[in-house]
């Protein structure tokens, strides 16, 4: 039995998200019917994680279990000449059979991409939220120290999170500015619920000056979601990167 990672890209707009549902169009739904096709064998497809209706992905991580004795280097050649275009396998691995794309992950990093320009873009509508007021970029950089580190994130999470535990730990926050846009990223073991999508919204209010920098760790600890920012939309949402390093 061969155990298969493969590295996924992915242009969320036209799917309900990575997880396979019946009568929605979805990605694991997508990528398993292709891979049992070629492998002529029910294939069970495990990402490490979900993605939300709408949200990207620039390097998903997945793995499945196969019998078949197609050579590594023409897997993700073979799923790509059937997939849908908004989908693409950028690099198929064979792995040790103990690895779990869910289970050993350590890391993940996602970006939330802002256009802070007055009209917005037409070409890359589905792919950034645009929002036309002017935002503080420093205040927002200093605000977003405050993620870093081992926090109760139950503030940052919407409702309907089926996690036991609301601890996460933020390895890394930045905000960037290139151009128009606006990059907010994060590293983490681990996100919760719209979590990276709150905490983009919450540095949006410090951005206009509704919420203070040195605010946040006390938003934090109340573990208030009225407190925190309104959840921006999915389409400014790409899970960059999975790591399964020490």
């Amino acid at each position: 039995m061969r155990n298969i990672k493969l590295t996924i890209e992915y242009d969320g707009k036209e799917f309900n998200g990575w997880q396979k549902q019946p009568n929605k169009l979805n990605i694991q739904g997508n990528l398993e019917r292709v891979i049992s096709d070629i492998t002529k064998e029910d294939i069970e497809l495990i990402g490490s994680g979900r993605t939300d209706a709408g949200v990207h992905a620039l390097g998903q991580v997945a793995n499945f279990k196969t019998n078949s004795n197609i050579p590594i280097e023409k897997f993700a050649i073979a799923i790509n000449s059937r997939l849908k275009k908004s989908i693409v396998v950028k690099k198929a691995e064979e792995v040790p059979e103990r690895f779990h794309s869910r289970y050993n992950c350590k890391k993940k990093t996602y970006r939330y991409v802002i256009n802070n320009s007055e009209t917005g873009s037409a070409i890359y509508r589905n792919l950034e939220y645009n929002f036309k007021i002017p935002l503080d970029i420093v205040k927002m950089q200093e605000a977003a120290k405050y993620f870093v580190g081992e926090h109760d994130f139950s503030g940052f999470k919407a409702s309907g999170t089926s996690s036991k535990s609301s601890i996460r730990t933020i390895y890394s926050a930045k905000v960037e500015k290139n151009g128009e846009r606006i990059n907010i990223e994060l590293t983490g073991n681990g996100f919760l619920y719209n979590m990276v999508r709150i905490i983009a919204g919450t540095l949006l209010e410090v951005g206009l000056g509704k919420i203070k920098p040195e605010e946040i760790t006390e938003i934090i600890e109340s573990k208030d979601r009225q407190r925190a920012g309104k959840t921006l939309p999915p389409q400014g949402l790409y899970l960059v990167e999975v790591d399964y390093g020490k």
